[in-house]
């Protein structure tokens, strides 16, 4: 098998790993589209015989990390009494689960700092090892072993029930 039909076997992966990340359909497939654009760009750098799933969630990583950095210094701030500002730029799609203890985690995901959600999402859901997680993330696995440690509590303490500053809390204890 080449490299490019083995990168095309990690698609679902990676797509199931960038909605989890993203919470939004449209920007999780671009997140994959542009994963995918620069591994193929850079795959001489890619040493065959090595784990190419952990390859691919390190550059998946990186560009995620670029994007934030890049949106965070352009976003656009509307007031809601802006009214040249068009409802439908409000608005947001509903999102009809069909399962409530799916939306409650998905929702509790979505509370977790971005660091500990990677590692929950790329251990839990991924079941990578957490020396892959941590070659993915470039971290220590130390580094990989706290941020899980914490990031499940929390998780632990919303889905409970806890609001996120009950959950905050029980983190610190």
């Amino acid at each position: 098998m080449n490299m490019q039909d083995e990168l095309l076997e990690h698609l679902p992966r990676l797509r199931r790993y960038a909605r989890a990340l993203v919470s939004n359909r449209e920007l999780a497939d671009d997140l994959v589209q542009d994963t995918v654009e620069r591994a193929l760009g850079r795959l001489s750098l890619f040493n065959a015989g090595t784990d190419m799933r952990a390859w691919l969630f390190t550059v998946m990583h990186n560009v995620f990390a670029n994007q934030v950095r890049k949106s965070s210094s352009r976003a656009v701030h509307l007031s809601v009494d802006d009214e040249s500002a068009p409802l439908r730029d409000l608005a947001t799609q509903g999102n009809q689960l069909p399962s409530l203890e799916v939306r409650d985690l998905d929702y509790a995901l979505q509370r977790l700092p971005i660091d500990q959600r990677q590692v929950v999402l790329l251990v839990g859901l991924e079941e990578m090892s957490y020396a892959e997680v941590a070659l993915a993330l470039d971290v220590p696995i130390g580094t990989v072993m706290s941020r899980l440690s914490r990031g499940r509590e929390r998780l632990r303490a919303l889905m409970a029930g806890g609001s996120e500053t009950s959950a905050k809390l029980t983190v610190v204890k």
